[in-house]
């Protein structure tokens, strides 16, 4: 007697679609993968750097970054970090805040730094 989820007929089907396209995908997608995570993690080290020496979110409105973009890439960096951008220390790295406003001429932003 078949069961409430049939008889696997369609589970099967699709294993064996899976099984196939990963044996022709996979050699042309990983690579990709890898390059598009690399670009993701570049970016969100980027906008890591920017909020802080920018002062945050109001900082990178000033710059003229939507509120809608800040919104996603913190998302994002949640997702990949587990934390907010403002928690997070790269280890190595040391920013000079008061250094590159006296270098670009940044006018000093509400956020103390």
């Amino acid at each position: 007697m078949p069961s409430p989820e049939g008889r696997g007929l369609a589970r099967k089907a699709w294993d064996s679609y899976q099984r196939g396209a990963r044996k022709v995908a996979r050699p042309l997608v990983e690579p990709f993968a890898k390059e598009v995570g690399a670009s993701a993690v570049a970016d969100l080290i980027g906008f890591w750097v920017l909020w802080h020496l920018h002062g945050g979110f109001e900082g990178l409105q000033a710059m003229g970054m939507s509120r809608a973009s800040i919104y996603r890439r913190i998302s994002l960096f949640r997702k990949l970090f587990k934390v907010h951008p403002d928690e997070y220390q790269l280890p190595g790295v040391t920013l000079d805040i008061a250094e590159y406003r006296s270098t670009t001429g940044q006018a000093k932003t509400t956020r103390s730094g």
